[in-house]
């Protein structure tokens, strides 16, 4: 048994009343004419009358039965007018088409009885049958033995099938990307009782999958037969969620050590920051270790940014965006650039002319252009040429349009180009 056999129609719909009344006259009018033939035998044509008055009542209604009892009624009373000859044959007449008239009334008002049950059960049956249906979690039935034997449209919708025609008739235990999540899923059934809670991972028709929730219970159908409900929740985009949540957790929690490092080690800076331009006041202007010192000034300087936005990413330190010039930051990284790509890979730089001038923070305007640099690097394993260039550009609605969430408006552009040798 299945949603179809308990959803299923008892009966035909409501017909139009001209097809209604349409059944009664053509009963009675059958039931005439047997009626004719026995017109000397009362019993018999009330009999065949009352068939008449049932099949019209039964299919029509109430209504088209009390006109075929109306019917009836006239044509026997006709019929025992003109066959009585003494008084007791109308007496006996009379009994006759009241006692026909007694049962008439009765088929008509049992059949009007059925008739309302039987509506009021069809649609009963068709709430259910749009309840299942428009449920926005996916239900299905299946054996003992794991085979589908009926699901819902949001269950075929979840596992991407296109009809529940191509589940039912499948077994369970080939929907499971882990075959121990349908041992655990069998353990339930055996145990016949209610379950809810249970993760599963479960293929999709075109190889993916989904993470589901499942509940389920056991019922007893026809002969004593054992069947599952199975109610099926898609937990997969949830699941996502809570990694992703996991995982800035994680982030946070690294966000912290980082800032907690940066600050021990922007103290250490400071020390060496310090003692450089101590020892570069103590050198004179010519000598041969001023251009390595200064380089190691230079070096802790940047150390110093680095520092200052991992504070910042631990939100221990503001970003501190000012007005500046990209080109003047790039040259001034153009010798550690130089040394962190290679000796393979040539670094050219092509400085735009009167760059207008941008509001960032410095040390992210570096961090950018070195992870860019780095990439590149690593897209050239056996040496090419890196090449810097800067411009103004104008974007207009056709380029904002494609490129969100950019406006329309001037910008500072700073390209980095790679080509293989």
């Amino acid at each position: 048994m299945g949603f179809r056999s308990l959803i299923a129609r008892i009966g035909p719909p409501g017909r139009a009343s001209f097809l209604r009344y349409g059944v009664a006259v053509l009963s009675t009018i059958l039931a005439l004419i047997p009626a004719l033939l026995l017109s000397d035998v009362i019993e018999s044509r009330l009999v065949v009358f009352a068939v008449a008055i049932m099949v019209s009542a039964w299919y029509g209604g109430w209504r088209p039965g009390m006109a075929a009892t109306a019917f009836a009624v006239t044509v026997s009373a006709y019929f025992s007018a003109v066959a009585a000859r003494i008084p007791a044959d109308y007496e006996r007449a009379v009994v006759h088409l009241t006692l026909f008239v007694l049962l008439a009334l009765l088929i008509c008002w049992f059949n009007a009885a059925l008739r309302a049950a039987q509506d009021a059960l069809r649609d009963s049956e068709s709430n259910f049958r749009s309840l299942v249906n428009h449920a926005p979690y996916g239900i299905c039935r299946c054996n003992s033995a794991g085979i589908l034997l009926d699901v819902n449209a949001a269950l075929t919708k979840i596992l991407g099938y296109g009809s529940s025609t191509e589940l039912i008739g499948r077994n369970l235990a080939t929907q499971y990307v882990d075959a121990q999540q349908w041992f655990t899923l069998g353990d339930h059934f055996r145990s016949l009782k209610a379950f809810g809670g249970l993760l599963a991972q479960w293929i999709c028709k075109n190889g993916s999958s989904v993470v589901v929730r499942l509940s389920g219970t056991a019922i007893r159908g026809e002969g004593n037969a054992i069947f599952f409900e199975l109610f099926i929740e898609n937990v997969t985009e949830q699941r996502e969620l809570e990694q992703q949540l996991r995982q800035a957790q994680k982030m946070e929690a690294v966000g912290r050590l980082a800032g907690g490092v940066a600050h021990d080690f922007n103290n250490l800076l400071m020390v060496i920051s310090g003692y450089c331009e101590f020892l570069l006041e103590q050198l004179g202007p010519d000598a041969k270790t001023r251009a390595s010192l200064q380089e190691i000034a230079n070096a802790a300087d940047r150390a110093t940014s680095l520092t200052g936005q991992l504070l910042a990413f631990s939100r221990k330190q503001m970003l501190a965006p000012k007005v500046l010039d990209v080109n003047e930051i790039i040259t001034r990284n153009l010798k550690m650039l130089t040394r962190m790509i290679g000796e393979d890979v040539e670094l050219v730089m092509r400085a735009g002319t009167n760059i207008g001038a941008v509001k960032a923070d410095p040390s992210q305007i570096e961090q950018v252009i070195m992870n860019l640099a780095v990439n590149a690097r690593d897209a050239m394993p056996h040496g090419g040429k890196l090449m810097i260039e800067t411009a103004n550009v104008a974007c207009d609605e056709e380029y904002v349009r494609l490129h969100v969430p950019l406006s329309p408006g001037e910008y500072v552009m700073c390209l980095l180009k790679k080509s293989l040798s």
